[in-house]
C-alpha cells in the first residue's frame, strides 16, 4: 500500500506531484546532482524495508522521506528564483564536534547567547526553505513564519508523549538544533541517529565522500542567511568528526570546538538515546544495540582525529566536559580567546543568566547502564583507550 511501500522512483514522483516540482538538484557548482540523491533514496528505502519497523514505523519513515525530498525540491526551487542566494558570504562560522553526550548541546546552548552568534534552530532544519510573503533579510522574520509555530506545537506534544527522550534531549523549535537535520536534504549523513546504526545504510554511509553534502549543506546555510541574516553562524554536530576534512574545506576558516569526556558515559549516554529515538516504532535486540552504536561513534571519533592531525591546529580547541560543568565562563573565555573573538558584555551577562536558569537535569535525570546494551566496561576502554590516553581522560 502506498502507505508503506519504499519504492524510490514512486516517492520521488509522489513529492513531484504534491508540490508542482521537479528539480531535485543539478550538477552545478555547490549543488549536488541527481543521481547521488538517488542512490541514497534507494539505499535508505532498503534499510527501511530490511529492518524490524512497526507498521507505525514505516508509515514515519516513508512520510519522512516524502518530506524530505518535498522540501528539496522548494529549496532548489528557491536556488534558481533567486541565484543571488549562492552568492551571500559567510564569515567562518564556529563549530562544535566531539562523543555525542559529550556536553555539546549544554555548550551551544550557552554560546548561543551571544548576539554575534546564527544558531541554526530546530524549526529552520525542518522548513530551510523560505515562507511565502516574508521578505529576506530580516533577521525577525523567523518570528512570524506560521511554521515556526506548527514546529513548537509539534514537539509540545511530542514531549508528552515521548517525556524520556525529553530528559535525554530537550527540543523546541527555537532551540539550537544539530547540522545533521539539514544534512539529512542530501538523503546522506547521520539523520536521527537510527540509521547508521541499520545495514545497508550503515555499511553504504560509511564508504562515501561526504564533501558533495557539505557544499550543499553551506548552500542551505546561505539559504538561511539570505532569509534571516546574522554574524557568524554557530554550528554543531558530533557527525562532523566524520568530515572534517570536508567541513573545512567549505568553511577554511572555521573554528572547531571539540568537546571530550569519559567515553563510558558517553556510550551508555548515546546507547540509551539511539533506543529512545525510535520510541517504539522498531523492534531491535537492545543487547545487539551497544556494540554497534560504540563502533560507529568510536571509528567517528578516529577518522576526525585522523583528519585534524593533518589540519591547521590553530582551527582547533578542546572542551573538557567536566571543565565545562564546572566552569563555564572560564570554558567560554578561554576559546574565544583562542579563536581572536571578542566576548561583549552584553554575551557574557546572558551567558551567566542561561546559567542560573538552566541547572543540570533541569528536565529531568537520564538513567542508564552498559550493561543493558550488551556492553561491558572493559570493552568500551579497550575500544577508546587511544582516545584516553591522548586526551589524558580518565576512564
Amino acid at each position: 500500500m502506498p502507505g508503506t511501500d519504499f519504492n524510490a522512483q514512486q516517492l520521488l514522483d509522489e513529492a513531484a506531484g504534491d508540490t508542482g516540482l521537479e528539480d531535485f538538484g543539478g550538477p552545478w557548482p555547490g549543488r549536488q546532482a541527481d543521481g547521488s540523491l538517488r542512490e541514497a533514496l534507494e539505499v535508505l528505502c532498503e534499510t527501511y524495508k530490511a529492518n524490524p519497523f512497526t507498521e507505525r514505523g514505516r508509515r514515519r519513515n516513508r512520510r519522512r522521506l516524502l518530506q524530505l525530498l518535498s522540501t528539496r525540491l522548494r529549496v532548489e526551487k528557491a536556488f534558481v528564483d533567486h541565484p543571488e542566494i549562492l552568492e551571500q558570504p559567510l564569515a567562518a562560522p564556529m563549530v562544535l564536534t566531539g562523543l555525542p553526550r559529550s556536553g555539546t548541546s549544554a555548550l551551544f546552548n550557552l554560546l548561543a547567547c551571544d548576539p554575534s552568534a546564527r544558531a541554526l534552530l530546530l524549526w529552520e532544519t525542518q522548513f530551510p526553505d523560505p515562507a511565502e510573503g516574508l521578505a529576506p533579510g530580516d533577521p525577525g522574520s523567523g518570528k512570524h513564519d506560521p511554521r515556526r509555530q506548527m514546529i513548537k506545537d509539534y514537539y509540545e506534544q511530542a514531549r508528552q508523549k515521548n517525556p524520556e527522550f525529553t530528559k535525554i534531549h530537550f527540543a523546541d523549535a527555537d532551540t539550537p538544533e544539530e547540522c545533521v537535520l539539514l544534512h539529512a536534504y542530501s538523503l546522506n549523513g547521520v539523520h536521527l541517529g537510527v540509521e547508521p546504526m541499520l545495514e545497508p545504510y550503515a555499511s553504504w554511509y560509511r564508504q562515501q565522500d561526504l564533501l558533495p553534502m557539505y557544499r550543499y549543506y553551506r548552500a542551505q546555510l546561505q539559504l538561511l542567511h539570505w532569509q534571516r541574516p546574522g554574524e557568524r553562524w554557530l554550528l554543531k554536530a558530533p557527525a562532523h568528526m566524520w568530515a572534517i576534512d570536508s567541513l573545512l574545506e567549505v568553511f577554511p576558516g572555521a573554528s572547531v570546538l571539540w568537546s571530550h569526556r569519559d567515553p563510558l558515559a558517553c556510550t551508555a549516554s548515546i546507547c540509551s538515546m539511539t533506543d529512545a529515538i525510535p520510541a517504539g516504532t522498531l523492534e531491535w535486540d537492545k543487547s545487539k544495540l551497544g556494540p554497534v552504536v560504540m563502533d560507529f561513534y568510536a571509528s567517528s571519533l578516529e577518522r576526525g582525529l585522523a583528519v585534524r592531525d593533518k589540519s591547521p591546529a590553530g582551527r582547533f580547541y578542546d572542551v573538557g566536559h567536566d571543565d565545562f560543568v564546572a566552569d563555564p565562563k572560564v570554558l567560554v573565555e578561554g576559546a574565544y580567546k583562542h579563536f581572536g573573538l571578542e566576548l561583549g558584555q552584553q554575551a557574557a551577562d546572558s551567558m551567566r543568566q542561561h546559567t542560573a536558569a538552566n541547572p543540570r537535569d533541569r528536565h529531568g535525570s537520564h538513567d542508564y547502564r552498559l550493561e543493558e546494551w550488551g556492553l561491558s566496561t572493559d570493552e568500551v576502554r579497550e575500544r577508546f583507550a587511544p582516545y584516553t590516553d591522548r586526551f589524558g581522560i580518565s576512564c
